[in-house]
């Protein structure tokens, strides 16, 4: 190392022999544009190996996908999946072949599925489906020729899933049938009670299948192998569970907290909360809650027996006949609790925990002929009357039982009289018994047999009082102790409802009374009232006469009859002044069936 002249007490560093070929201009070179390049300046960067090794990249990715499509020609694209089985690579042969192995066993099973809150299976044999093995590799598609599409193959999977042939009606039907066993109707918020505890039974909405969505879903996903959700769409309900507990919290619980207390006049009566919960409903109101309701029937039941004692059961006038006269009996006005309005404020006391009490009123209930009216109804003397004999020991209970029901009946002015209507129902638990009639022309038993005999006898006593017909029939066949085209009969079902009934109308300015007088052997009936007419009867001749038809009578108990010849038979009411003058004439024709022959059939 030599010091350096240009700078005193500095160093010189040898320089080498590259360092100073470097310094120097090259051989042959013009001085003036050669430069020396400064010490530390890097020198130019070779661009050229870059280049080659992206080329090599791209030629060795050409040749892969160029191996790859040849390779993979002719077969199903890489990462499909069939109905979750993988089947991507494969031949379309090899394809079906793995798809018959993992699918087809299932396509005989039944097919799980759930529709909101309902699970069902679905066989699909039933239901018309079948695979179609072809079209459904067919629809994976061709090979990519996108060499994107082609890499990211390797990563990536596609579902394209099954080809189904359907046999639409059968799947239809299906369908439907799932509809009907998925469907829910929507259950509303309530309280029941279990004895006197309430319970809240929060709301649930309701559903039915989305049809058109749900058989889509079922040929798209039944060979999967796994539980298929339907769609399905909701059915409100008002009520909410948050209106529910309000109902439970502010009405329920209170109301059967305790018994109510019924102040009556003089006692008092007792409703327990027993009575209350079997008594008190909820139905749905807007806004999400429950409306409280009284069944007030069942209230009225429970109260009414405890104020039995503190009420007056009302009696009406009557007329009686003692030594052949009529005298009227006291009338009574009635006092009962008015049980049409007790409870109107039953349900607010009801929301209580104390003062649990409610007064109820009470109201007078006047007779419907009181004794002043009786006295005044002109009931002086008798204006018709009509006997009738002949009747069996049975048929005579039954016509007693409805004559004494009958007797000191009043039928003030402009009312009419209906004998079904006055007697109620004839059934055993009023004393009727069974007795003869005559069903399909033939002879029979029912109860409450015999009473025609009495409605002919009561009908021919208003005949002669003068009184207004309101409505009555005659036998379908002439009965010989009756008179001709002037009888009647009555009927009613089982359960005492009115068929055929007998009515008459008073039409005069007076009132009348019906007596009734029975014996063994007769029954008969008087019209009392005030006498303004004269009634005679003209019987016309028989006409149109029939000679009676034989009919095969039955197996047991069989009665043969002679039968009786059909005929038609007219009747006139004239009907005069008490003096005599004709004041107008009232003619009925009747028509009467034969009555059959019965012919038993031999014994056997």
């Amino acid at each position: 190392m030599s010091q350096d002249p240009r700078w005193p007490g500095q160093h010189q560093w040898p320089v080498s022999h590259a360092e100073q070929t470097d310094l120097l201009p090259a051989v042959g070179a013009d001085p003036a544009t050669q430069r020396i390049a400064p010490v530390g300046e890097p020198k130019q960067r070779n661009l050229r190996k870059p280049a080659l090794i992206a080329g090599a990249v791209v030629g060795a990715l050409a040749v892969l996908y160029g191996i790859d499509l040849l390779v993979s020609s002719g077969s199903v694209p890489r990462g499909v999946t069939v109905a979750g089985v993988d089947v991507g690579g494969m031949s379309t042969d090899e394809a079906e072949a793995a798809l018959r192995r993992q699918i087809e066993p299932r396509l005989t099973q039944p097919v799980p599925l759930r529709a909101g809150a309902v699970e069902q299976q679905l066989d699909p044999a039933a239901a018309g489906l079948t695979l179609d093995w072809a079209a459904t590799i067919e629809q994976a598609g061709d090979q990519p020729l996108n060499p994107i599409t082609r890499i990211t193959s390797f990563f990536s999977t596609r579902e394209v899933g099954v080809v189904t042939a359907t046999d639409d009606a059968k799947l239809d039907a299906a369908v439907e049938k799932l509809a009907a066993d998925t469907a829910k109707d929507p259950v509303e918020g309530a309280i029941t009670f279990k004895g006197v505890e309430p319970v809240a039974v929060d709301p649930i909405p309701g559903q039915a299948l989305d049809v058109p969505a749900a058989r889509a879903a079922i040929v798209d996903g039944w060979a999967r192998g796994e539980e298929l959700e339907l769609p399905v769409s909701s059915t409100p309900v008002k009520t909410t569970a948050e209106g529910v507990k309000a109902a439970l919290e502010q009405v329920a619980k209170p109301a059967v907290s305790g018994p109510v207390v019924v102040k009556g006049q003089g006692k008092d009566a007792t409703i327990e909360p027993k009575v209350i919960a079997a008594a008190l409903k909820f139905s749905p109101a807007e806004g999400g809650g429950l409306t409280p309701k009284l069944d007030t029937k069942k209230i009225t039941e429970a109260v009414k027996p405890q104020l039995a004692e503190t009420e007056k059961e009302g009696k009406d006038a009557e007329v009686v006949f003692e030594g052949g006269k009529p005298s009227v009996t006291e009338s009574v006005d009635g006092l009962g609790v008015k049980y049409d309005t007790a409870w109107a404020k039953l349900l607010d006391v009801l929301k209580k925990t104390e003062g649990r009490e409610i007064k109820v009123e009470y109201t007078k209930t006047p007779a419907k002929v009181t004794t002043e009216q009786a006295k005044g109804l002109g009931i002086t003397e008798v204006i018709g009357e009509f006997t009738t004999q002949g009747f069996a020991a049975d048929s005579g209970v039954n016509i007693r039982l409805a004559a004494s029901e009958v007797n000191g009946a009043i039928v003030k002015p402009g009312e009419t009289f209906s004998l079904n209507g006055h007697t109620g129902p004839r059934t055993e638990a009023e004393g009727y018994i069974g007795a003869g009639v005559i069903k399909d022309g033939a002879p029979g038993r029912a109860v409450g047999g015999g009473i025609s005999q009495f409605a002919t006898t009561l009908y021919n006593a208003s005949y002669f009082a003068g009184l207004k017909d309101a409505g009555h029939q005659e036998h379908s066949y002439y009965i010989s102790r009756y008179p001709a085209a002037r009888e009647a009969t009555v009927f009613q079902n089982p359960d005492g409802s009115s068929v055929i009934d007998l009515r008459f109308t008073n039409d005069s300015d007076t009132g009348v009374a019906i007596q009734t007088v029975w014996t063994p052997s007769s029954i008969t009936v008087k019209i009392w009232g005030t006498k303004r007419y004269i009634v005679e009867s003209v019987t016309g001749p028989r006409t149109n006469e029939t000679p009676p038809f034989e009919k095969q009578g039955p197996k047991e108990n069989c009665k043969p009859s002679n039968g009786a010849g059909g005929f038609t038979v007219t009747d006139t009411r004239i009907i005069k002044d008490l003096s005599g003058n004709e004041i107008r004439r009232d003619t009925r024709t009747v028509r009467y069936n034969p009555q059959p022959k019965i012919i038993c059939p031999p014994p056997d």
